[in-house]
C-alpha cells in the first residue's frame, strides 16, 4: 500500500522552528517530485515548497522564502521541511504529496500530486 506519512507538528512560539517530516512506504519517494502544502481553517490549500525528484530545483511561496527549506534523504525514504522564524500566520495543516507526474521540476499546485498524506498540525502562537 502506498502511503506517505506526516510527522513532526505542534505548538511553537513566534520565531521558532519545526522541522516537518515525510516519510514513504510501499514506493520509493526518488521516482517523485515531493511538495509540501498547508491549509488553515477557512482557507483554500497552498502549496508552500517543492523538490524534484533529483532535489536539484526546488520552489517556495514568497512568504516562506529564506525561512522554509525543503530537502529529500533517498536512504530514508523521506523528504522533510524545515521551517525556521514560524509566524503564526504559518499557522495551518500541513500535507505533503508527490507527483509521478513531474520529471525534472515541481510545483506549487496541487492537482499534479498522485499522492498524499493525512496532515500534520503546525500552530504558531504565544
Amino acid at each position: 500500500q502506498l502511503q506517505l506519512v506526516e510527522s513532526g507538528g505542534g505548538l511553537v512560539q513566534p520565531g521558532g522552528s519545526l522541522r516537518l517530516s515525510c516519510a514513504a512506504s510501499g514506493f520509493t519517494l526518488d521516482d517523485y517530485a515531493i511538495g509540501w502544502f498547508r491549509q488553515a481553517p477557512g482557507k483554500e490549500r497552498e502549496g508552500v515548497a517543492c523538490i524534484s525528484r533529483s532535489g536539484g530545483k526546488t520552489n517556495y511561496l514568497d512568504s516562506v522564502k529564506g525561512r522554509f527549506t525543503i530537502s529529500r534523504d533517498s536512504a530514508k525514504n523521506t523528504a522533510y521541511l524545515q521551517m525556521n522564524s514560524l509566524k503564526p500566520e504559518d499557522t495551518a495543516i500541513y500535507y505533503c504529496a508527490a507527483s509521478s507526474k513531474l520529471f525534472r521540476t515541481c510545483v506549487l499546485t496541487t492537482p499534479l500530486h498522485n499522492y498524499w498524506g493525512q496532515g500534520t498540525q503546525v500552530t504558531v502562537s504565544s
